[in-house]
């Protein structure tokens, strides 16, 4: 079999048919129900407290931290109150002996150090104040309110959230593997460490960054339309939306706002159909989750996600490479190869080596037109240790790539659509249908010209496919598969016009647009909305919190 034919049959494997975009929308409805109604189900529906979305009229300066996979981001956000925002940041890479450390504290304490060397940096004048009264306060509480920065944890990872600013680690994903860690509250985690080098910030709010991307969007979107989702396709994926608290039927730990009548839910769609019931699982799929660090779980995460993108073409290259009778990356000889060479394979190169191949490789592939492939043979021999790989193996790379990457997108398009139809969003704002021809033609026989013009008016600008702005569905996104990955909203929309309910007329009023820097100034927001909270509490409200707090202290002496 010619290299070529064998990359389309490996390429079909990948199909992900509009049959089964609608199949895989209905179970993701059902597992959103069932995580609304009890627990330790698939889609964990995490209630997050917050119960009502920005809109861009908030002021103020605060802190937020970011811990959403392989790096760690301090910033700052002055809110100006405009819908627009001011922020400054560092970022460092989190040490992989720290992703699988033995203990809690090496990891919390290393993400408060960056924290310190931040407000060293950046805010060396409110740093400097806050150590001078430190030195020559001797008040019980130590120093004033308006000394502490408000902090926004951004918190990429399963979490029971009890409150909006407690929540317990369920578990690590994304490569992290901290057992001590599971089970404990990742705001007192990080508290504690920030205590102990004696830094003026309090953890107001505990936020996942797609919570974040929803804030963030809903501040910063254009018109009057409340923002209904957040989502993240990076290195990681998930989503959090406005959700009715009719619907939220499981109980609900804590105190908090019911008077909107909703709550901003975290649903973990990583995990969506764990089972397998409906998911594509082709044998690379399953070689992939075997030899990943959680097998069985983060199903839906290990096909649209940045950090297994990669991985999946590796795996697939690596599988045709064992096939005697495909020709991959082998030169029979140096005429065969356009570059007059042969091609050879490090065989201690990133194609040989577990989660070495980054997807961005992907994006490389889908967007390379140029003559003889020539920009992503280069990528070839960068990403994959491949030298002088002919136009053919390009091809294959280009085709396969291709298809592992639309399958995710459309995959995406599942998770966005079933939250669409489950608000029932397109429903609400339906505008009303435009008369038919022979109404208007009625009309006109009638005399009623003017209500002939207005209807003929509408008609044409539902013809053109143009959309009011009141009749928007806005929806935030996040992550470099969005950004960079080239017609992955275009992939994701085609998704969208085959669901039932949506079709091209409702995906005509979906409006996806980039949340800007949703894990930063949308943690502000919350953390912002934290403060409010904690200025309404009563006295009762805060002795009750420090007896939950503190409950159990001192039982194991």
């Amino acid at each position: 079999m010619s290299l070529l034919a064998e990359s389309k049959r490996v390429a079909a494997e990948f199909e992900f048919t509009d049959d089964d975009v609608r199949k895989n929308v209905e179970e993701f409805i059902a597992e959103m129900n069932e995580g609304l109604a009890k627990n330790a189900t698939n889609m964990s529906q995490i209630p997050t407290y917050v119960t009502g979305v920005p809109n861009g009229t908030e002021k103020g300066l605060y802190l937020a931290v970011d811990l959403g996979g392989t790096n760690f981001r301090v910033c700052s956000i002055q809110l100006h109150g405009d819908t627009t925002f001011s922020l400054t940041q560092s970022k460092v890479p989190i040490p992989r002996e720290l992703m699988l450390a033995k203990t809690a504290s090496d990891l919390f304490s290393f993400l408060a150090k960056q924290i310190e060397l931040f407000l060293k940096k950046h805010h060396e004048d409110h740093f400097d104040a806050h150590i001078r009264r430190r030195q020559t306060v001797s008040t019980p509480e130590g120093y004033r309110d308006e000394h502490i920065f408000r902090l926004g944890f951004t918190f990429s990872f399963p979490v029971h959230q009890i409150g909006i600013n407690r929540g317990t680690l369920i578990r690590w994903t994304k490569g992290f593997d901290i057992p001590d860690a599971v089970g404990q509250d990742v705001c007192a985690l990080l508290q504690k460490e920030i205590d102990k080098l004696r830094l003026p910030v309090k953890v107001a709010a505990l936020v996942n960054d797609t919570v974040g991307t929803l804030m963030a969007r809903s501040y910063t979107s254009p018109g009057k339309t409340k923002t209904l989702l957040g989502a993240i396709f990076g290195t990681g994926t998930n989503g959090a939306y406005v959700e009715k608290l009719e619907r939220l039927t499981k109980d609900v730990e804590g105190v908090f706002d019911k008077s909107s009548g909703e709550m901003v839910v975290n649903t973990e769609w990583g995990s969506f159909d764990n089972g397998l019931k409906v998911l594509p699982n082709t044998i690379y799929d399953q070689i992939l989750d075997r030899d990943s660090v959680n097998p069985g779980i983060q199903m839906f995460e290990k096909r649209v996600s940045g950090m297994f993108l990669g991985e999946i073409l590796r795996t697939v290259l690596v599988e045709m490479l064992k096939r005697p009778n495909v020709h991959l990356f082998s030169d029979l000889n140096s005429a065969s190869n356009d570059y007059s060479s042969t091609t050879t394979i490090d065989e201690k190169g990133p194609l040989f080596k577990q989660w070495a191949v980054d997807s961005s490789i992907l994006s490389i592939a889908e967007a390379d037109n140029s003559i003889g492939l020539r920009v992503l043979r280069q990528e070839i021999e960068k990403s994959l240790g491949v030298s002088a790989a002919s136009l053919e193996d390009a091809q294959t790379v280009k085709e396969i790539a291709h298809a592992i990457g639309k399958r995710a997108a459309r995959l995406a398009g599942v998770a966005i659509g079933a939250i669409v139809l489950q608000t029932g969003r397109l429903e609400a704002v339906a505008p009303p249908k435009p008369k038919s021809t022979a109404d208007i033609l009625d009309d006109v026989k009638a005399g009623n010209l003017s209500e002939a013009a207005s209807a003929t008016a509408s008609k044409l600008v539902d013809t053109a496919g143009v959309v009011n702005e009141e009749d928007i569905v806005d929806i935030g996104v996040d992550g470099s598969l969005v950004e960079f990955y080239p017609g992955f909203e275009e992939y994701v929309r085609e998704a969208l016009r085959t669901m039932e309910g949506i079709g091209a007329a409702g995906e005509r009023r979906i409006r996806i647009g980039i949340a800007k820097d949703g894990s930063g100034v949308g943690a502000a927001l919350i953390a912002l909305v934290a403060a409010r909270m904690e200025k309404m509490q009563t006295p009762d409200d805060y002795f009750k919190d420090l007896r939950s707090k503190y409950a159990g202290v001192g039982e194991s002496r």
